[in-house]
């Protein structure tokens, strides 16, 4: 299969250990592109709710296929969210082309792009974490549920249903809080001079021109891999919203040998030696 050469492809809220992510579908999408650089922005492993008793086979060849890019070189930096918070503590370390950031600015073409989580602009997350992640483990309840109801839908033939969406947009509050996090992301941003700001948090996949008092700012969210499977391009100076297709991924192959042995090797001494450190932390 011949593979899309793109710039940047930013990821985010991907929530690896959870029953909501859909790691089988981001491994396809993985595989069908060649970046030239890969910004992970937030919440890919979700350690809120990680459980050695739910870790599948997916989930691995995910983080396997990841440390495949840094194998060949591909700059990979992980930025640290909020369900990855214990990461932060691990900023700044730099394994080959593997980097644990809390934030990233890369100058493209010209112009400076701003990359972070943006959990930093939740009032809940800063001062009720307790009930930020209690209603994370409600969030992935919702997302096991509204799968087996799309299940049933799909086997009478019917359109699939986002429960969350529906609650989202029943509530004023929500959409407010949504606004405002755009809003205060880019005035940030151009008060500091950047032309892009690109986010994840909210599970909000956008792309649109803000205007501030300090200039215009390109607004950027990558949005999800548990409900909206979306992700960032960057290519030929523009920047593109990514939306998985079933349809435009027709096969179900399993990609085979993704790292050779020596690489293998290699990718798994990484991985472990991050993990160990993660469990270190935890004990």
């Amino acid at each position: 299969m011949c593979k899309r050469e793109v710039d940047i492809v930013v990821i985010s809220d991907v929530h690896l250990g959870t029953y909501g992510c859909h790691a089988k579908e981001l491994l396809k999408y993985l595989k069908s592109i060649k970046p030239k650089i890969v910004v992970l922005n937030g919440d890919i492993i979700d350690i809120w709710q990680f459980s050695k008793r739910y870790w599948p086979e997916t989930h691995m060849k995910v983080v396997r296929k990841l440390m495949k890019f840094v194998t060949e070189g591909v700059p990979v930096y992980y930025l640290t969210g909020n369900h990855d918070e214990l990461l932060r503590k691990f900023a700044d370390m730099h394994l080959g082309s593997f980097h644990i950031q809390n934030k990233l600015v890369l100058e493209l073409d010209g112009k400076k792009a701003w990359f972070f989580h943006g959990d930093i602009f939740d009032v809940t997350m800063q001062h009720s974490k307790w009930l930020a992640k209690l209603g994370a483990v409600g969030y992935d309840s919702l997302i096991l549920i509204n799968s087996f109801v799309n299940w049933g839908l799909k086997l009478f033939g019917q359109e699939k249903m986002s429960f969350s969406k529906k609650v989202k947009a029943q509530f004023k509050d929500a959409v407010k809080f949504i606004n405002k996090f755009e809003d205060t992301a880019s005035e940030l941003a151009a008060k500091n001079g950047y032309a892009y700001v690109v986010c994840g948090h909210i599970h909000q996949p956008e792309m649109r021109t803000v205007t501030t008092e300090d200039g215009q700012v390109l607004y950027l969210n990558s949005g999800d891999w548990v409900e909206n499977l979306t992700a960032l391009e960057y290519k030929d100076q523009k920047w593109n919203i990514f939306k998985y297709e079933p349809k435009d991924f027709q096969t179900d192959e399993v990609e085979e040998g993704i790292l050779s042995d020596s690489e293998d090797l290699h990718s798994k001494l990484d991985i472990n030696m991050l993990l160990q450190k993660i469990k270190l932390e935890i004990v």
